[in-house]
């Protein structure tokens, strides 16, 4: 019997993991620091974010399309990588696979204002959506492998996006 653990891998095991896939999908390692690596994956996003934001300072657009390639950087890549990660650990949905909050939480933060307020709200609508699943998000975790792994992060990002929108319209945060 193979322990699908990652962290009793045997050395042959592990050299049968594909490094671009466990490197993409678990964002470099984020995925890999506990408790909590989901959460641990989307600070990381956040963090990024927040390094472009307030370093480069870009216009709002400038912002908004180097979100938008970000998140088609994560999805691209991490689809994939997810599905090997998935199968080469013997797991359906690997916690330590997140490179679908990654994306998620540049969703969420698409149209966030470039401080730290806005940006933690973002994260925290982003989490708490990604914790509960409201529907649709919760069916697309049926899809087959890394695009369930990853779609049911992506309507967390868009519910988050939105309720941080409506936040932002109404409240005027």
């Amino acid at each position: 019997m193979i322990d699908s653990s990652a962290e009793a891998q045997t050395p042959a095991a592990a050299a049968r993991k594909t490094l671009w896939a466990w490197t993409v999908a678990t964002f470099f390692g984020a995925g890999l620091l506990k408790p909590g690596p989901g959460t641990w994956g989307s600070i990381a996003a956040a963090i990024l974010w927040a390094g472009f934001a307030f370093l480069a300072h870009p216009t709002h657009i400038m912002l908004l399309f180097a979100l938008l390639a970000a998140v088609a950087l994560a999805l691209i890549p991490g689809i994939p990588a997810a599905t090997i990660v998935a199968r080469e650990s013997g797991r359906p949905d690997p916690g330590f696979v997140v490179i679908d909050e990654v994306a998620g939480q540049w969703i969420a933060l698409l149209f966030c204002p470039a401080d730290w307020g806005h940006a933690i709200v973002a994260l925290v609508l982003f989490r708490l959506f990604d914790i509960l699943k409201p529907p649709p998000a919760r069916q697309l975790e049926r899809l087959p492998a890394g695009w369930g792994i990853v779609f049911d992060d992506v309507a967390a990002g868009l519910y988050a996006l939105g309720v941080a929108s409506l936040m932002r319209a109404f409240l005027h945060l």
